[in-house]
């Protein structure tokens, strides 16, 4: 059994709140879970106490058991200390889509077409 420690959504509509859970990684995001380890608040603010909350006990526990972490629920651990801090690197990410691509070549070649029709004059 792969052993997961995510977010799980509480909360109504437009005021998420999340329970950090360890639970099996076949079941839904919000479905069965084994044990609730934390929560995290949102819509805290960034520097309030209460916005990540977390069993830190357990989760060292879980993690020794072979249980893998989400991205988001990563970086909480890291900023709390428990785990190093790992090197991201998304070099996609600042590269404009193609449309974009295409509509920059568009405008380059107009660009250069005006300033060759202004040098011939």
């Amino acid at each position: 059994m792969a052993i997961k420690i995510r977010l799980a959504r509480g909360g109504s509509k437009k005021r998420p709140f999340y329970r950090i859970v360890a639970a099996d990684s076949r079941m839904p995001r919000d479905g069965r879970f084994i044990e609730k380890l934390g929560t995290y608040n949102p819509l805290l603010a960034k520097d309030s106490e209460e916005r990540v909350q977390m069993d830190v006990e357990r989760i060292q526990y879980w993690l020794g058991q072979g249980a893998q972490t989400t991205d988001r629920v990563a970086r909480f651990l890291e900023a709390a200390g428990v785990t190093a801090k790992t090197e991201r690197n998304n070099p996609k990410k600042a590269v404009p889509g193609k449309k974009a691509q295409d509509r920059a070549e568009e405008k380059a070649a107009k660009a250069a077409a005006a300033a060759e029709a202004a040098s011939e004059e």
